[in-house]
């Protein structure tokens, strides 16, 4: 199998903590060497939590500079991905990070070319789309158990991060809302089960100016909210289906699925794409039927998308967490905004290739 490859960790927040589970599972394929974080009390208690011998550091630099570094794993919040994918690719290291790849496409067009010029690879979540939920329902589209599909839907709506999350604000912020946030589950897992979007057409509207934390010790603070908090469009998929899509923050109940495939032959319902299990279900003949799992990583977890990196280094394969389908992603979450504001349907400029499938694992 070889050495492991060597994650240094930037970023030590409420996220860091399903990675570290993650990769502690997996450290014959990944060993974590460094944590740094702005906080150092936060790096040096995810340190301690990643082993013996993992340095606790205060700056990016400082990470990607090591020699017992191969690859940077990248869980700052949205607005300096960009900054710290492009530090690590400067140095030479593989980068695999949280999402959105970046906030814009120039950046993320600048860390792909980047990435390119140097010899590294960059990957990007989600990667609960490798999760037997998602591969399970892609198996049976490309088996045909629904004939040739006509149509999706995709739903996340609740009222809010800010009623759990201390520090919330930048969910509320250029590149957060719901669509940057939780979009990339669902569009990456669209892009899984129907091929990339070639043209959307969106609606969008941010309903409160104010919210006000709902947790932690800044429980009753207010702050601005700077972006759209309810997104809605179509997208047109390269193979000729149509995706209905709502992502909110401005819902306070629903009973919505979160994603179905209709075919022609019959209907799939898929399991949350922000978890990497879930139960998969076939309508065909009048009857819903529950499929057995057939596809995908059983024992899912965040940071499988980076493991699945390493071992196509080995392997000298594409990894299916990939810069180019969320460089894609991005793309149509930015192509709805656009047409939601201009009020007109636009191609999506930016495609990308299906990603390959997942064997059982």
């Amino acid at each position: 199998m070889g050495e492991p490859l060597r994650i240094g960790v930037v970023g030590a927040g409420a996220i860091s903590g399903a990675y570290l589970d993650t990769l502690e599972r997996l450290r014959d394929t990944l060993r974590i060497t460094a944590v740094a974080d702005v906080n150092r009390v936060r790096a040096q208690q995810a340190a301690a939590r990643a082993g013996q011998g993992v340095a606790a550091l205060g700056s990016v630099a400082a990470l990607v500079a090591r020699e017992d570094v191969d690859a940077v794993l990248n869980l700052t919040v949205p607005a300096v991905h960009t900054e710290v994918a492009l530090a690590a690719v400067a140095a030479g290291k593989h980068v695999y990070g949280e999402k959105p790849l970046a906030t814009t496409r120039a950046e993320a067009a600048e860390i792909l070319t980047a990435a390119r010029a140097g010899g590294v690879r960059v990957g990007c979540a989600p990667d609960t789309v490798l999760g037997t939920g998602v591969q399970t329902a892609r198996k049976a589209v490309d088996d045909g158990l629904v004939g040739t599909p006509v149509a999706a839907t995709a739903f996340m709506a609740c009222p809010g991060h800010e009623r759990w999350h201390p520090d919330p604000e930048f969910y509320y912020r250029p590149g957060g809302g719901p669509l940057l946030d939780m979009g990339p589950y669902y569009l990456s897992a669209l892009v899984h089960l129907l091929g990339p979007v070639v043209r959307v057409t969106g609606a969008a509207s941010a309903p409160r100016t104010e919210r006000e934390i709902g947790s932690g010790p800044r429980a009753g603070t207010r702050f601005p909210v700077e972006v759209d908090t309810h997104v809605t469009g179509v997208l047109h998929h390269a193979g000729g289906a149509l995706t209905t899509l709502v992502m909110s923050f401005d819902v306070q109940a629903a009973h919505l699925p979160c994603i179905e495939v209709h075919g022609t032959a019959g209907s799939l319902s898929v399991p949350d794409p922000n978890g990497f299990g879930g139960t998969v279900l076939l309508h065909r003949a009048g009857a819903w039927e529950e499929l057995p799992v057939s596809a995908g990583v059983r024992e899912g977890g965040r940071g499988v998308g980076l493991a699945d990196l390493a071992e196509s280094l080995r392997e000298g394969t594409e990894h299916r967490a990939s810069a180019e389908l969320a460089q894609h992603v991005l793309d149509v979450m930015l192509s709805l905004l656009d047409s939601a504001h201009q009020g007109v349907s636009l191609p999506v400029a930016q495609g990308c290739e299906r990603p390959r499938p997942v064997p059982e694992i």
